[in-house]
């Protein structure tokens, strides 16, 4: 088990960099390691990844910890142990992703099983710390989660994000809402990213990229081809993200074509 990554210069040439990461490198990951969130920091590199698929607090796994000096790995294990690996408020420790917020906290968003938590990450990511009132895990799930949380910031307002429906159907999809903290509440306004059947189905599971220092915004996700029977099988995409002028996020628009090229600088 092992994953790759893909770099370009352009969002539509892509280089392939294998194996950045083998389980070989992570003793207690025995099977299913996937949904990788990755971030920067006083320059190294962090994976955060899920390992095992633990179906309760007895089982070995959960939410692990990669680092490497460069984007494309290798990889090595940071903690030779799961971050988290425990079901708390209901939240399987899975879908993990790393948000560094605008106030300089960084904090990790996780949670299958229709929970969502989120956690205060120790400055070196070796564990997390404690909120002011002494407790560790905060749930934020908002109405029909059920996995997949991201969260990001434009003009100060936090917008969270997550997938519903199945991941093998083909009502999966991405819906979000929008806070003024990163800790909601989360009121669900709707769905963004959905399957369009004369495109593709099963569209879910997804990122943003921003344009350094512009109001620029891509999606990315996976979603099924038409010809596709195997529930599990998925292609990776990408589309652009607009807004509207109230802030709301307009419904994507899957594509065959996808972006064009823009050169990154």
């Amino acid at each position: 088990m092992f994953f790759d990554a893909f770099s370009s210069p352009d969002l539509v040439s892509w280089t392939k960099h294998e194996r950045i990461l083998d389980t070989t490198a992570v003793k207690w990951a025995k099977r299913a390691i996937w949904a990788p969130s990755i971030i920067e920091k006083d320059g190294r590199y962090f994976l955060f990844f899920g390992a095992n698929d633990i179906q309760n607090g007895q089982e070995k796994g959960g939410i692990g910890v990669a680092v490497a000096d460069r984007p494309e790995g290798p990889y090595k294990d940071y903690l030779g142990k799961p971050l988290i690996d425990k079901f708390y408020n209901g939240a399987q420790p899975i879908d993990q992703f790393v948000f560094h917020d605008p106030d300089g906290q960084y904090y990790l968003i996780y949670g299958g099983w229709r929970h969502c938590n989120i956690v205060r990450l120790k400055s070196d990511f070796t564990g997390i710390e404690p909120y002011p009132d002494g407790t560790f895990f905060r749930e934020i799930t908002p109405d029909k989660y059920v996995e997949g949380p991201f969260l990001f910031v434009r003009n100060r307002k936090y917008y969270f994000m997550w997938s519903e429906g199945g991941w093998t159907g083909p009502d999966y999809s991405v819906a979000y809402a929008i806070a003024d903290s990163p800790f909601g509440p989360f009121q669900r306004i709707g769905k963004i990213l959905q399957q369009d059947p004369k495109i593709a189905t099963g569209a879910g599971h997804h990122f943003v990229i921003q344009v350094p220092g512009k109001d620029e915004w891509y999606i990315v996700y996976h979603r099924r081809p038409l010809t596709e029977t195997d529930g599990n099988a998925r292609v990776t995409c990408i589309e652009h993200m607009y807004f509207d002028k109230n802030g709301l996020i307009k419904p994507v628009i899957i594509t065959n074509e996808g972006v064009e090229a823009s050169p990154i600088k």
